[in-house]
């Protein structure tokens, strides 16, 4: 279970300022390439949350998305911003959570026109659990002064592509919306952070304020009047959500302490039934009045570690020749799979944390996979990394 905060990425510095007015005591965080964050807890809770700004594009998203992941470890990403709505049944000022995210740009041109080849990566099942029963209790929004009625959580499909949309006819905008008609906001950022949390194995959420209709209707006017509330809209229930996670997170977690005790009055038991009475065991040994349950296989050291990688490139080819991955998922896992054997010769800390990360990395594309995420598990743990 990870221990980290919940990292809340912003594209703009609008959007970066609403989420920073509800943490308490931010505090710089620098990471090691110049990228900078602040981590401060939700007001009035004990949720940690590090924030950092993107700038505009899937691009810049996905790589410091990539490296929030890999400095805090964190329990989820959650991208959060404004959004155009391709649809009049939403509403100005409404947020809306992305049930799935298409990257729309993708697709190839052909003597009949431009065919969709779209890239889709669904939220993770528990936060749209929680997601929705926040929608439900309906205590998430700020009171807004003058505006009676308050804004509601919308689920569905966002669209992330790489220009501005501000049309409702040019070919571009009629291609969307014929190619996308499920997705309810348009913008440019969530493809890259969900790419990044694939890879890396951690739980994005995207959440958008609706802030204007992408139809041609945008103005400044109207910018400096939506875009501010939008923003506060898609905070305050980003916020809400961090709040919920970090609270389900620590009451799944298991301390470790808790964990060693545990075992300790398990082997105790074991070994003094061992004395006293026959024991049926199954897949173990019994030497005198000891008892060796089998578990997972742990590595000793670098050499033992590098036998049980190349076991594993064994194991993805199979998975490879059976169709369950697909060669574009095969080859990134033997690329980050070569990356984990260069360092697992190693025998300094360094190595071993990024042989670790590599293999978190490694997990997360294979996420798919149960079979290859269990055989990952104790290979992760045997490189010195927190499984």
């Amino acid at each position: 279970m990870s221990k980290g905060p919940v990292v809340i990425l912003t594209a703009l510095n609008l959007e970066y300022q609403a989420v920073r007015q509800k943490l308490a005591d931010p505090q710089v965080h620098r990471h090691e390439r110049g990228t900078r964050f602040e981590v401060g807890t939700v007001q009035g809770t004990s949720c940690r949350v590090a924030l950092g700004l993107t700038n505009k594009g899937n691009h810049s998203a996905a790589v410091i998305a990539e490296r929030a992941i890999q400095e805090f470890s964190p329990v989820a990403v959650l991208f959060v911003g404004v959004a155009g709505a391709l649809w009049d049944t939403t509403r100005l000022g409404d947020v809306v959570m992305a049930s799935h995210v298409y990257a729309y740009h993708g697709g190839t041109s052909e003597d009949d026109g431009l065919k969709a080849r779209p890239r889709v990566w669904e939220a993770p099942h528990g936060i749209s659990q929680i997601a929705s029963h926040l929608a439900r209790l309906n205590d998430w929004a700020d009171p807004a002064p003058g505006h009676e009625d308050a804004p509601q959580i919308r689920f569905g499909a966002i669209a992330a592509g790489e220009v501005v949309q501000n049309s409702r006819i040019s070919a571009e905008a009629k291609w969307i919306r014929q190619h996308y008609n499920d997705a309810l906001a348009i913008e440019m950022e969530a493809a890259g952070v969900a790419q990044a949390g694939h890879l890396n194995g951690a739980s994005v959420a995207v959440i958008r304020g609706i802030s204007d209709r992408a139809d041609g209707t945008k103005n400044s006017a109207d910018d400096r009047n939506w875009q501010p509330r939008a923003a506060a809209n898609a905070a305050a229930f980003a916020t809400r959500l961090a709040v919920e996670l970090a609270r389900e997170e620590e009451e799944t977690a298991v301390p470790r302490d808790d964990r060693i005790r545990s075992a300790d009055r398990l082997d105790r038991h074991v070994s003094n039934t061992a004395h006293h009475s026959t024991i049926g065991i199954m897949a173990g040994t019994v030497t005198g009045s000891s008892v060796h349950l089998n578990t997972a296989p742990q590595a000793s050291g670098p050499t033992d570690l590098i036998a049980e990688l190349n076991g594993f490139r064994e194991q993805l080819g199979r998975h490879r020749a059976e169709g369950i991955l697909d060669e574009d998922t095969y080859r990134e896992a033997l690329t980050d799979l070569d990356s984990a054997l260069r360092s697992a010769g190693g025998n300094t800390p360094e190595t071993s944390k990024r042989t670790a990360m590599t293999l978190r990395r490694l997990r997360g594309l294979v996420a798919e996979c149960p079979a290859l995420v269990t055989a990952l598990t104790p290979l992760i743990t045997a490189a010195g990394g927190p499984a």
